[in-house]
């Protein structure tokens, strides 16, 4: 999978449906048809940045 922010492979699972880039610390998550890429605030807090639809990623095993 690749992250639907900045297409970087080091991507981390972090729940059901949704997951974390270390490349650039964007949280996303895949609902159905749908994709929404979220930013971490200093508070912790998510804000909505972005959304993708599902045929914009890339599965795969991460090699």
């Amino acid at each position: 999978m690749r992250c639907p922010s900045c297409t970087s492979r080091d991507i981390g699972k972090i729940g059901a449906n949704q997951y974390y880039c270390w490349s650039c610390y964007a949280e996303f998550n895949v609902s159905g048809e749908q994709v929404r890429v979220y930013e971490v605030a200093e508070d912790g807090s998510l804000v909505v940045i972005d959304h993708h639809h599902p045929n914009e990623l890339e599965f795969g095993t991460g090699a």
